[in-house]
């Protein structure tokens, strides 16, 4: 069953990195790039700020303790656990594999951080959004999505790798959400 899974996996890999142009290898090298969100990034820190004003603060800590622990689960609960390689390090592969960056990244890729990460705020922001701006869903949910599209088209990630990677993101989101709740519950109606 698992050889069939890692077979199909392959082939949709495959399938998807090959379909690639000129024009989208620069857009996804951006949408991949860490420091490409940054506007975006500063648009939601505004938009929080603005509903929750000094709470934001809290807010903000609980969305970097968030990003923290996405990203640390996915590398030390699954890339040294699962030790899967990237599929750019695959020997048999490598020959069929449209690299635009020629950069593959770390040795193992389940699961991808990147989906995690992107899967994880769009999980938290949502929830703490969705009364507010209903199109919260839409754009957070569609940048994750992009993001993690984009690391199977640069061939560094296989589909599971960034399906995984998403659905750990969310499961982690709702925890953290959560954690938030009870912060709110228990500490800040005496204290805020």
């Amino acid at each position: 069953m698992i050889a069939y899974l890692n077979e199909m996996d392959t082939q949709l890999f495959l399938f998807l990195n090959s379909l690639h142009s000129p024009f989208f290898d620069p857009v996804m090298v951006f949408i991949s790039g860490k420091f490409s969100w940054i506007p975006f990034y500063l648009f939601l820190i505004g938009l929080i700020i603005k509903q929750y004003k000094w709470q934001s603060v809290m807010i903000l800590l609980f969305v970097a303790l968030l990003i923290t622990v996405s990203d640390q689960v996915s590398v030390k609960a699954f890339k040294y656990v699962f030790e899967r390689p990237r599929p750019c390090h695959e020997a048999d592969l490598q020959s069929m594999i449209y690299l635009p960056t020629g950069n593959c990244g770390g040795a193992f890729g389940f699961i991808s951080s990147h989906a995690a990460n992107a899967f994880a705020l769009a999980g938290f922001l949502f929830l703490l959004l969705r009364r507010q701006f209903s199109w919260i869903g839409i754009v957070m949910f569609s940048y994750a999505g992009i993001v993690s599209y984009s690391r199977i088209y640069l061939g560094v990630h296989y589909p599971g790798d960034v399906i995984a990677g998403g659905l750990v993101g969310i499961v982690i989101s709702v925890a953290i959400w959560y954690l938030y709740e009870l912060m709110q519950r228990y500490i800040c109606p005496k204290r805020c």
